[in-house]
């Protein structure tokens, strides 16, 4: 199986708003042995990864604990924070200028390095500080009546009418004053519109 085929931890804990740790406890008591490789994109860095079947099964076995408010070896569930970013991803800036991601993270970096395996050109467009229980509602908002390509991608015609929509929904909602300094080291992304 290709490295680009495989699924880091670190991106299914994101995904399913848990700790790393958490996701480990499921990956053991299933059984998997995660491949180790090493990140150049993290310094070199040894990141633990799984296969998409593999991912799978976490998901399942993660949601069945969420449930019952326990994890997969019965000790109660470790919520990642509901503070992140949800973020505006311009995917193909000169091809398809229109097509766009919208999500949630608390790893603005790792996202967009996960995106820019599939979309090299991807960039920030803007992200605002956001609680994880607004995501879905953002989503609504900012995308109402354009062309849902995928689950959290989509194309319109204008992306400073999808920012402004952005801009207006975020200003309504309460401050998210305690984000976590980790995500608010964001300087090294690019950033044009904010």
């Amino acid at each position: 199986m290709a490295a680009g085929d495989l699924i880091p931890v670190a991106e299914l804990a994101d995904e399913l708003g848990t700790y790393r740790a958490t996701i480990f406890k499921v990956v053991k008591r299933l059984g998997i042995q995660p491949v180790k490789r090493r990140d150049s994109e993290r310094g070199g860095q040894q990141i633990a990864l799984v296969t998409p079947a593999e991912a799978s099964a976490v998901r399942e076995e993660f949601t069945a604990g969420r449930r019952s408010g326990t994890d997969a070896s019965g000790d109660t569930l470790l919520l990642a924070p509901d503070e992140g970013r949800f973020y505006l991803i311009q995917l193909e800036p000169v091809h398809d200028p229109g097509r766009f991601k919208v999500g949630f993270t608390t790893d603005l970096d790792g996202r967009l390095r996960h995106h820019r395996c599939s979309a090299p050109f991807a960039q920030y467009m803007k992200h605002w500080p956001c609680r994880r229980t607004w995501e879905r509602a953002a989503i609504d908002c900012m995308t109402a009546g354009l062309e849902q390509l995928h689950t959290e991608v989509f194309r319109g015609p204008s992306l400073p009418e999808v920012l402004a929509r952005g801009e207006r929904f975020f200003a309504v909602m309460p401050v998210v004053d305690n984000i976590s300094e980790e995500i608010d080291k964001d300087t090294s992304i690019d950033s044009p519109a904010g």
